[in-house]
């Protein structure tokens, strides 16, 4: 029997581009939001003011190393970003996905994260909530000019590439380079994000990606971002440095733990 969830008030070459592909095609919040050990079910309330709508109720994964913190996943702090730059107040269940409890698996029999309550209906996939978020809430806008949308989109796959690879002459560290260095180029002549001046939907999706790549490859494979690539230094300590981002980010230890498996398994 599933308990009622606490309230805390406040809120080189045609294999490696194959296996790019396959790794594009496979990406998803389960893969990432990965079920953790701990056995805990916690809730962050941040409430509206009288002037406010309603808080959005989204699920998220919980921290599986400090109860009450957010766990590691950056679908869901994307969410989180976008409800914190639009200054909207949302409920925020953390849920410990290695013991999902009955309330939760019936909103989301896959029992994925982030699902988030719109209109009366639960929606799911990252992609989906921002968007309905964005045409519900559009201001302040934070929507991306389509032709701009895609910049940067293949870091997250080049980076999880490299990163599991046990060949170090497979062609994986460069092909993330040479992404990085294209995104450098870009933000150098259109920066510093990536619609220009201000924060946008595409800075919110890729600055949770950055966030894993910059620990991750530096835990399991003593590797940073080059120097020679200071445009994408800029933009990575700009975005971290953001009151959203700090608010919303993983634990480091806990970003650690939850790419363990697909390092070693």
């Amino acid at each position: 029997m599933s308990m009622a969830p606490a309230i805390v008030t406040r809120s080189s070459s045609f294999l490696l581009s194959s296996r790019l592909k396959t790794l594009s095609s496979t990406l998803s919040p389960s893969l990432f939001c990965r079920p953790t050990r701990r056995r805990t079910l916690l809730t962050t309330t941040i409430r509206a003011t009288s002037s406010s709508p309603q808080p959005l109720e989204l699920c998220v994964k919980e921290s599986p190393t400090v109860p009450g913190k957010l766990g590691d996943c950056p679908f869901s702090q994307r969410v989180l970003l976008t409800l914190e730059e639009k200054h909207l107040p949302y409920d925020m269940k953390l849920v410990d996905l290695s013991n999902k409890p009955e309330w939760f698996l019936k909103i989301t029999p896959e029992g994925k994260v982030p699902i988030a309550k719109l209109d009366d209906k639960w929606v799911s996939d990252s992609d989906v909530i921002t968007q309905s978020v964005e045409e519900k809430f559009p201001d302040p806008p934070l929507a991306t000019p389509p032709e701009k949308a895609t910049i940067g989109s293949k870091i997250f796959s080049t980076f999880i590439a490299f990163l599991i690879s046990k060949d170090s002459s497979d062609g994986t560290e460069l092909a993330l380079l040479n992404e990085l260095k294209s995104f450098d180029g870009y933000i150098k002549e259109n920066g510093p994000f990536i619609n220009g001046e201000r924060v946008s939907a595409a800075d919110l999706s890729l600055g949770p990606k950055l966030y894993h790549l910059g620990i991750a490859l530096g835990h399991y494979k003593n590797w940073s971002v080059p120097e020679s690539l200071p445009y994408v230094k800029r933009y990575m300590k700009s975005v971290f440095s953001m009151d959203s981002f700090v608010k919303t980010k993983a634990l480091q230890e806990d970003v650690i733990a939850g790419w363990r498996p697909k390092v070693f398994g």
